[in-house]
């Protein structure tokens, strides 16, 4: 068959769980003293000898850190109905002997880009649209791999075995229709999602299946009789925009298989940057909260700099315990990368924002991002050397890259519990 575009949608199985299955297979010794947990239940390191992914386990955060979400379950787990996105002591009440594993962004970071240079092989536009999952377009080269499913199946066969990992793909004419094909049986299969197959693989399921669908609107259509995807292909598009505005109109073509957005080599740049922490403690302090804000902006500063972004506007966010939340945001004289002058926006924010209540949740972000050669408004009044701040900026982003992120750290860190460069991945 040859279609107009041949899209690929490549989704990596259960990819934090996967991905430390794969690094304890081939790492180091499982030692038994190694298995509690300070919250019960039990833990895996590295070098195990069991495959994470044959035994109910998950990646989920320490409780006594309140990071305790399920990122990743295996699915032996889920045949216990636990879900991504509950609680660990949820997941712990329906499974007992849960295996659970802290999640390790480093590694993460690593085998996404394994994952990706491989697409790259097989074509120039490879387009990342989250760490565990990317679109590749398939139109110019299929051709030299076979037929499109013969194609994916050798993508889908060579990242198993170099990479240890397996993954889903879909294939399609759209983006849309190709993620919804990877999303049909897993794990490490290949799926069309054609045109013509639209009302026998894609009418069928519920509502909430259609991408872009979340709970709140899923819960919405269904009240409305929409149950299938089907039936809202049917619907009339004026009625549902007059009920959903212009979500109806985007969702009714959706159902229909309408998606006219393209693949990117490189998505569109950032127009703001953020980072945001649940510290493992209530902050109720200001030198501990500047320390906190310092650590978001150090993270931050390093991204900015990475993609020769500066921005122009900065702001804080706090969540408090009860889990409000409340920002405040500033505009910098000139656009800026310097985590220092990040920093000291940031910090001269939080106090115009705080109003003394203990803090579970602080954020540092950006808005107005510029990219390439931005000029510095002078003033008579600065005393502060810029292209000194920027050296030292980029010197540590240097030593960093080449030794590791914990190589360099800022003296008010030493002796504190306060990680000198917060935020987890894609923060």
């Amino acid at each position: 068959m040859r279609l107009e575009n041949i899209i690929f949608h490549i989704d990596v199985n259960a990819a934090f769980l996967s991905w430390e299955a794969v690094y304890r297979l081939t790492h180091g010794v499982f030692t038994e003293t190694d298995r509690q947990m300070p919250a019960g239940g039990h833990t895996a390191h590295r070098g195990s000898g069991m495959d994470l992914r044959e035994i109910p386990s998950a990646v989920g955060g320490d409780v006594t850190k309140r990071h305790g979400i399920i990122l990743a379950k295996s699915i032996p787990a889920k045949r216990y109905g636990i879900r991504t996105g509950e609680t660990v002591l949820e997941a712990r009440r329906k499974c007992p002997d849960l295996l659970l594993v802290p999640p390790n962004y480093d590694l993460y970071r690593e085998c996404s880009a394994a994952f990706l240079d491989i697409l790259r092989e097989y074509s120039d536009t490879v387009e990342p649209y989250s760490i565990d999952e990317a679109f590749v377009d398939m139109t110019t080269t299929c051709h030299l791999f076979g037929a499109p499913e013969e194609a994916a199946a050798l993508i889908k066969d060579r990242i198993r075995e170099e990479l240890g990992f397996t993954v889903n793909i879909g294939i399609s004419h759209s983006r849309l229709l190709a993620k919804m094909a990877s999303d049909f049986r897993k794990p490490d299969r290949v799926h069309t999602l054609y045109r013509q197959e639209i009302p026998e693989k894609m009418w069928p399921l519920p509502v909430s299946d259609l991408f872009f669908v979340g709970p709140a609107t899923a819960k919405k259509l269904f009240s409305m009789g929409l149950s299938t995807i089907g039936d809202l292909a049917a619907a009339d598009p004026a009625w549902l925009k007059a009920v959903l505005k212009k979500q109806g109109e985007t969702l009714w073509g959706f159902a229909r298989g309408i998606d006219l957005s393209p693949v990117l080599a490189s998505p569109a740049p950032n127009k703001g940057y953020g980072n945001s922490t649940t510290t493992p403690f209530d902050v109720t302090d200001r030198e501990t909260a500047d320390l906190v804000l310092l650590a978001l902006s150090e993270t931050l500063g390093s991204r900015l700099r990475a993609d020769g972004a500066k921005v122009s506007v900065v702001s804080v966010g706090i969540r408090y315990a009860d889990l409000s939340y409340f920002s405040h945001q500033r505009a910098l004289v000139s656009p800026t990368d310097l985590t220092l002058e990040i920093y000291h926006a940031a910090r001269e924010l939080f106090p115009e924002l705080w109003d003394g209540r203990p803090i579970r949740h602080l954020g540092v972000h950006t808005g107005g991002a510029r990219y390439g050669a931005c000029g510095r408004q002078m003033s008579l009044f600065d005393e502060i050397d810029y292209e000194k701040l920027a050296v030292v900026d980029r010197t540590v982003d240097a030593l960093r890259q080449r030794f590791g992120r914990d190589s360099v750290k800022r003296a008010p860190f030493l002796n504190t519990p306060v990680s000198h460069m917060c935020g987890g991945v894609g923060a």
